[in-house]
């Protein structure tokens, strides 16, 4: 069975979801393809802001702005790895993946020290760390009726306040969360 490319999507988690890693949480789909799969939980802020980073990082900012941009908890592989969703202008960041014309991903330091000199991407999200599936796993995830998912939407990734993604990308696909019963099966 053929499954559907899921790059450029989100993954909502289930009510009945009770892993303590993606309880109520939305993932935004990086990568998808037959080796597996790669996402950034887009609505778990951490309680850090971009300037510890940039301090860790002994990079530079004068703008205050800046430095109170939340950090995100991405996901629980690779923790002390930094990922920016960011929309266009696209520059050539030494580490980027164009997902779409309208957003990318890029890990390099240099995309860290243009935010804070204020020449980065005006729309960004900072992760920590990302979320990823072997060879099939998501596939039986979403069969097990683990993950909602369905196309993204970039306003909810850079616009929306975080405490209201969850909820705002199940609407955005025509779902209640609240209607949803946490039990899952099969009829």
């Amino acid at each position: 069975m053929k499954t559907a490319n899921l790059t450029n999507h989100f993954l909502i988690a289930m009510p009945g979801l009770a892993d303590p890693n993606f309880y109520r949480t939305v993932t935004y789909i990086c990568a998808h393809n037959d080796e597996g799969a790669m996402g950034i939980v887009i609505n778990r802020p951490l309680d850090l802001e971009l300037r510890d980073v940039l301090e860790q990082m002994n990079i530079q900012s004068k703008n205050e702005k800046i430095g109170k941009i939340p950090v995100y908890q991405g996901g629980p592989v690779h923790t002390d790895r930094g990922f920016i969703l960011h929309r266009p202008p696209m520059k050539e960041w030494e580490s980027s993946i164009i997902i779409e014309d309208d957003i990318c991903v890029t890990t390099s330091r240099d995309i860290l020290q243009a935010i804070a000199d204020g020449e980065g991407p005006e729309q960004s999200l900072v992760a920590l760390g990302y979320a990823g599936w072997a060879a099939g796993q998501l596939e039986q995830e979403i069969m097990d009726n683990i993950w909602l998912n369905g196309p993204a939407d970039l306003q909810i990734i850079f616009k929306t306040p975080s405490k209201q993604r969850w909820e705002s990308a199940a609407s955005h696909l025509g779902v209640d969360l609240n209607k949803l019963s946490s039990d899952v099966g099969h009829a």
